[in-house]
């Protein structure tokens, strides 16, 4: 059983209301103030979160949430999209390494159980639809990491070719804590005992 991350204590309440909803004009703003809500409350609870909770933050009805995003594991996608872009991007940049990329995903792996949720089976909940998502959003870390592996590294043998998202599965699962520092100081000693090389922990910052 995965253990989520624990709230950073300076970290706002996800039940905290957001301002008033701004009416139907505001359609762009709402889609937005839902993501950053989801973003938040995913990232203290994980994806089984209330969806109650998550417009209740945005400061809109649920009505307006499920305009938006008629379906609970669209609304994840909308956020887990985000940290997955952000590995790729690192994956993708100048200079990339497999030490750098790590340091983003394991960024992500501290900040959030959401993101813990979808690089595990269980994290869907069993729904058919949603483990689907969780395998291609899965996939594209995968991909993304297997193409900074330096030739010859020990995650990267062909005949162990679940090794790499093994290795983060289980770096995932050490990472609990009640703040960011110390999931952070757990990750790297997860990695330090598989062997493994991780450069600055921190997300991408695209140039």
């Amino acid at each position: 059983m995965i253990q989520q991350p624990a709230v950073d204590e300076a970290r706002p309440a996800v039940d905290e209301a957001r301002p008033a909803n701004r009416g139907p004009k505001a359609a762009a703003g709402n889609r937005a103030a839902l993501v950053a809500a989801a973003r938040e409350v995913y990232a203290a609870d994980g994806l089984d979160a209330p969806l109650s909770r998550i417009a209740r933050r945005a400061g809109v009805g649920q009505g307006v949430l499920y305009r938006h995003f008629p379906d609970r594991d669209d609304i994840a996608a909308a956020v887990l999209g985000e940290n997955v872009r952000q590995v790729e991007q690192a994956a993708a940049a100048e200079g990339a390494t497999l030490a750098g990329v790590l340091g983003v995903v394991t960024w992500h792996l501290t900040q959030s159980a959401a993101f813990i949720g979808f690089l595990h089976a269980d994290g869907a909940s069993g729904r058919f639809r949603a483990q689907v998502r969780a395998r291609e959003l899965s996939g594209r870390v995968e991909r993304a990491v297997r193409g900074c592996l330096p030739e010859g590294h020990r995650l990267g043998a062909p005949d162990a070719p679940d090794d790499l998202m093994l290795a983060v599965a289980m770096v995932s699962g050490a990472v609990t804590g009640p703040t960011r520092e110390e999931r952070e100081r757990r990750a790297l000693a997860g990695w330090r005992l598989l062997g493994v090389t991780v450069g600055p922990v921190r997300p991408f910052e695209g140039r």
